[in-house]
């Protein structure tokens, strides 16, 4: 009845299905699931958001770049970089994001934790993906081919190795990590 070569083996069934498992797990335990936990981020009153957004970029940068060169992967599938395009669906995804007070990933996650708003949003972002799937033929030939460069990365652009861009992004993360610390204390000082 199905091409069975249209689905992924069990095995990867079972792999992705215990990842997005052990991921929802992550988010609610971070409490990202919570609506109030992405406003007040947008709001700059809690940075939950970025510190488990901060941190999950610099484990999967070192978990695939680590697998890469362990030769488990055998290479990255890379998109490519179409700046316009990107950048107008940074926009959607924000001006999204800050409306619903979920994204994609913790949306899903909140269902799952019970959160009937999410709900709605799910299903936006669901017919949102919908309508995008029937315009990007049109997408593609007057906004995805502007400002094109290819397959671009910052590693293909520099010759550098990805482990300084890994190095790179901890420092980034550390440095945020400590001024947040810092506006954290002033904020619980300022209430006292």
């Amino acid at each position: 009845m199905f091409n069975t070569s249209f689905f992924a083996s069990p095995t990867d069934l079972l792999l992705g299905a215990l990842t997005g498992f052990a991921f929802g797990f992550l988010l609610q335990k971070g409490s990202v699931t919570k609506f109030n936990t992405i406003v007040r981020q947008f709001l700059l009153q809690d940075f939950t958001v970025i510190k488990v957004m901060l941190t999950a970029v610099v484990v999967g940068g070192i978990g695939v770049y680590g697998m890469l060169q362990l030769g488990m992967i055998e290479a990255l599938h890379i998109k490519n970089a179409q700046i316009l395009g990107n950048a107008l669906g940074g926009v959607i995804f924000g001006v999204g994001m800050a409306i619903l007070g979920y994204c994609p990933g913790t949306g899903a996650a909140a269902i799952g934790d019970g959160a009937k708003d999410a709900v709605a949003g799910v299903l936006g972002m669901l017919a949102g993906a919908a309508i995008y799937a029937e315009v990007h033929p049109w997408f593609k030939a007057n906004v995805l081919s502007v400002w094109d460069l290819g397959k671009e990365t910052f590693v293909t652009a520099t010759g550098a190795s990805p482990w300084w861009f890994v190095l790179g992004l901890m420092i980034v993360a550390i440095a945020a990590f400590r001024g947040i610390e810092q506006i954290e204390k002033r904020t619980v000082l300022g209430a006292a």
